[in-house]
């Protein structure tokens, strides 16, 4: 089980145990994942570490002084 943590700008776009897919989106020298339809996103994932998964469930949402981070369990080790 694969864990990626993503920001969210704003309460009650996604909860807890709701299945999710995202979105790959391609840097230089990175990935980065936005969760459909650009509800939250990742930070940039180094090449070597690339998602292979696009469905996964979200874990929790937790609150923080910079916004909303929600975690995604994606299957896979």
């Amino acid at each position: 089980m694969r864990k990626m943590e993503f920001k969210m700008e704003r309460p009650g776009l996604v909860t807890e145990g709701q299945k999710v897919t995202v979105t790959e989106g391609v840097l230089p020298s990175n990935y980065y994942y936005t969760i459909d339809p650009s509800l939250a996103m990742s930070p940039n994932i180094p090449f070597r570490e690339r998602l292979k998964s696009k469905e996964g469930v979200v874990e929790s949402v937790e609150e923080r002084p910079r916004g909303f981070y929600v975690t995604v369990a994606f299957d896979e080790p």
